[in-house]
């Protein structure tokens, strides 16, 4: 486990606080869940690039098609 420190403006520090208050998390534990969403994001863009990079653009494409429909069905509000 590593130690970092941060320098954010006071208003941004402030508000990070109330966030973590309102999840009932500590400062600490909201920055690794957002680190980690934003890590997440990172890696599947970079996962994205290679695939198109070596393969069938119009294949990831139509993966990510796929994955947008799918996560649109399970959004859908219920009758």
């Amino acid at each position: 486990m590593s130690t970092l420190t941060i320098r954010l403006p006071d208003d941004t520090a402030e508000r990070l606080r109330a966030l973590a208050r309102r999840r009932g998390l500590s400062v600490n534990k909201l920055i690794e869940e957002l680190s980690a969403q934003a890590l997440a994001a990172w890696d599947t863009e970079s996962h994205f690039r290679a695939s198109a990079a070596m393969g069938d653009p119009a294949r990831t494409l139509a993966i990510l098609d796929r994955l947008d429909a799918a996560e649109a069905d399970a959004t859908r509000p219920l009758d």
